[in-house]
């Protein structure tokens, strides 16, 4: 479903249908009028000599200089070209789409000075598949992303390089292939591209959407493991979750039941009382994650639809403020936040994954295979997973308390959040393969059952893993059994399955009935 911007509404969802699935993008009528207001505004301040930062001035230490109305464009140009100054790999392209939807919806609230022109140019060229090369490394966070957005307005005006149709070539060459006009630069327009926190909040954006449907796999595959072990099932009563009202973990707890629910495995009580922490505590674990995503979802929300940029321009109060909105210290935090909470589903997915190859805490055979000596079964696939459990540690260390003065000390806090994004998906990679791990584990466990079905939601999800990995008999090798399941984490085939048989799994926020503790304000 095409997209239209309004400066308010762009939600995650419609972002990734964007970024991802090839909806068109458009602006509002009201947009449209918000947008001309502002550049009559700028307009008339400059013909009457009013120094603006970024206009009729320098930028950052040179805020000081003076700059002639008659010299603006060719300052603006100078903007884009000497803020190109980045490093490393290219962003893949679902990112750049997404972040020029974003610095889009920016522009389209009306503040930024700009003309409706220009934003044309930019969703003509989302709409017809010009997708600028970026490189990943060289924004701190702060000024906005001016590095990689300046990349993005070098193709803009007919310069730098971008993909087209899976094809790198010079961003000339890629507007005139995809029929799209460059535009000028005039007033504020180089800042007004680039001066906001849209890639990063972009990227944050898309992790959101990616992390949701990983931790319903998460919530799968734990529900396998604790069906294989025969878990207490009075741990996960409702009861239990209603007086300690999270919304994350009460959805958690409540997925897990329907999940496992007319188990056989489950049927034959084998006497315990309770289980060790991993198991029984999931709901607590696995729901901590669940709130905190929600928080990240809130921020990144706020982020997508604010004025993220620098000056701004009030046309109907006739003032303009050089101020700082460009600052991304609120989407750095989230995404190291973020970070934290999708390690923890890896380090318990790990934990799962070992009690049910350690045969003490199992009961079943060593390692999940028969003939142990001669056969080492799934034991390695844990160090894989330990492995990627270990890496996420390190990844998890925050970037947004980091700071390093640039601009000679004009620009002296940066949020680093360009750098907590980039680390939020290497852990998402991780994360998915640890969950392929556990799913394999789990499916093998089940088997040493003797025909005892799972539950109705964790038997789907076996018989699917069953399509793809045969039962472990003998050693083979194990790398295109684990890259199968994470294929399918990943391409939320398993989750799908499982929904269509016990509908959707629930997440913090579609916990609206718990009770609301009664706080004095």
């Amino acid at each position: 479903m095409d997209v239209v911007l309004d400066g308010n509404s762009l939600s995650i969802e419609q972002l990734v249908n964007v970024a991802r699935g090839g909806a068109k993008v458009s602006v509002s009528p009201e947009a449209k009028a918000a947008i001309q207001a502002s550049r009559d505004y700028i307009e008339k301040a400059v013909a009457e000599g009013t120094a603006i930062y970024g206009v009729t001035t320098g930028i950052g230490e040179f805020a000081r200089i003076k700059i002639s109305p008659e010299q603006s464009a060719e300052l603006q140009r100078r903007i884009v070209y000497s803020h190109s100054a980045g490093t490393g790999d290219p962003f893949p392209e679902d990112v750049v789409r997404a972040a020029m939807t974003c610095r889009a919806n920016t522009l389209s609230k009306g503040y930024s000075g700009v003309r409706i022109c220009l934003l044309q140019t930019v969703l003509d060229m989302i709409n017809k598949g010009v997708v600028p090369f970026i490189n990943e490394k060289g924004s701190v966070g702060t000024s906005g992303d001016l590095s990689p957005l300046s990349q993005f307005a070098e193709v803009a005006i007919g310069e730098g390089r971008a993909f087209y149709k899976g094809e790198l070539m010079t961003g000339g060459e890629a507007m005139e292939k995809a029929g799209v006009k460059p535009t000028d630069l005039t007033f504020k327009e180089g800042l007004g591209l680039i001066n906001g926190s849209q890639v990063m909040t972009a990227g944050t954006a898309l992790l959101v959407y990616d992390a949701e449907r990983i931790l319903k796999n998460a919530m799968i595959a734990s529900a396998m493991t604790l069906d294989a072990l025969r878990a207490v099932e009075r741990a996960f009563s409702p009861n239990v979750h209603r007086v300690r009202p999270y919304p994350g973990q009460n959805a958690v707890a409540e997925n897990l039941l329907r999940l496992f629910a007319d188990s056989r495995i489950m049927a034959d009580k084998s006497g315990k009382v309770q289980d060790g922490y991993s198991l029984r505590c999931t709901p607590q674990i696995t729901g901590a994650s669940l709130d905190t995503l929600e928080h990240v979802r809130r921020i990144v929300n706020i982020e997508v639809n604010a004025a993220a940029d620098n000056p701004l321009f009030f046309p109907d109060e006739g003032e303009y403020f050089a101020a700082g909105n460009f600052h991304g210290q609120n989407i750095g935090m989230v995404a190291d936040f973020l970070c934290i909470a999708m390690s923890e589903v890896a380090n318990l997915s790990e934990r799962h994954t070992n009690r049910l190859l350690n045969p003490t805490l199992s009961g079943l055979p060593d390692f999940l295979v028969e003939g142990k000596g001669l056969n080492s079964g799934l034991m390695v696939a844990q160090y894989t997973a330990a492995a990627l459990v270990s890496e996420n540690k390190v990844l998890s260390h925050p970037a947004s308390v980091d700071s390093i003065s640039v601009s000679a000390d004009q620009e002296d806090h940066v949020s680093m959040g360009p750098i907590a994004v980039r680390k939020c998906g290497e852990i998402l990679r991780n994360v998915r393969a640890v969950l392929a791990i556990e799913m394999m584990s789990a499916a093998q466990a089940c088997d040493f059952h003797k025909g005892r079905r799972p539950g109705r939601g964790t038997s789907v999800a076996y018989d699917l893993i069953r399509t793809k990995v045969p039962f472990l008999k003998d050693d083979r090798v194990l790398y295109p059994d684990i890259e199968a399941i994470r294929l399918m984490v990943e391409d939320c085939s398993i989750l799908d399955a499982v929904e269509k048989e016990i509908g959707p799994l629930k997440l913090a926020r579609d916990m609206t009935d718990l009770p609301t503790p009664n706080v004095p304000a």
